[in-house]
């Protein structure tokens, strides 16, 4: 992965700083994006005090033009642009009965429109580096199968694997791969908050959602943020280079297809 670039969003904690970190021990320069620039600086400053080169960038994923402008900067800073890895999402936990308005947009501004925006991103970046690319997009096991009380974050999802697949076959010719990596029950910042949203809606004390949740796990026992790193690693690095247009689950055996 020498001279390889790589643009991770929502990279200042979970699953995203997992993926950052690991991206940086693959030998990749990394951008570190996100909302919160203090948390994305801390990871940055974790990569270049191993030796490795980073920098932390604030983007809000759901504003086009910012998403733009973040991916030009990064890709002037480190030097090229090879991979993007649309990992900024959201998810709270709604019943049906309960979506708002607001809710939707909100979700589907980060979840969906922030998969867009970095795909465009990242083709305008390969263009005008002339060459191909990377692009790897968070999907989850709720964009497999319906999740209950999930209903707009797993709808988001199953748009998130479509963009997918359909991507894949618009940019072939372009020398751009895309796929998606779908996690199950990582121990993250964000599962915690489902889980409390979930047994709250249920009357019962924190814990119970995973609980429930954590039954359909194959190999019985929670995600690390680590795991869901190692297969974008696959995805980003050359042994990958004869996929595209797949969502990988990592899961730990929740979903079978």
């Amino acid at each position: 992965m020498m001279n390889k670039v790589a643009f991770v969003t929502g990279a200042g904690q979970g699953i995203g700083a997992a993926i950052a970190l690991r991206l940086a021990k693959d030998g990749f320069a990394v951008a570190i994006a996100d909302y919160n620039i203090e948390t994305a600086r801390q990871i940055a400053d974790k990569i270049i005090h191993s030796g490795g080169k980073a920098v932390a960038l604030q983007v809000d994923v759901t504003q086009r033009d910012k998403v733009f402008s973040a991916v030009e900067e990064a890709r002037h800073i480190l030097g090229d642009l090879n991979v993007i890895v649309n990992n900024a999402g959201i998810a709270p936990s709604t019943p049906i009965t309960d979506i708002t308005e607001e809710i939707f947009d909100k979700v589907y501004n980060v979840n969906v429109k922030g998969v867009i925006w970095g795909m465009q991103a990242a083709i305008n970046a390969f263009c005008a580096e002339k060459h191909g690319g990377k692009i790897i997009n968070a999907c989850s096991q709720a964009g497999h199968v319906g999740n209950p009380e999930l209903a707009v974050y797993s709808s988001s999802k199953f748009a998130v694997r479509g963009l997918t697949q359909t991507a894949a076959k618009d940019l072939a010719s372009k020398g751009i791969t895309v796929n998606a990596f779908c996690p199950g029950i990582v121990k993250t910042p964000m599962w915690e908050s489902i889980d409390k949203q979930i047994s709250q809606t249920a009357g019962k004390a924190a814990g119970f959602g995973t609980q429930e949740f954590s039954k359909r796990i194959t190999l019985g026992r929670l995600s690390e943020p680590e795991d869901v790193a190692a297969c974008v690693s696959f995805l980003a690095g050359p042994d990958s280079d004869y996929m595209t247009g797949q969502s990988l689950l990592i899961d730990g055996g929740m979903v079978f297809n």
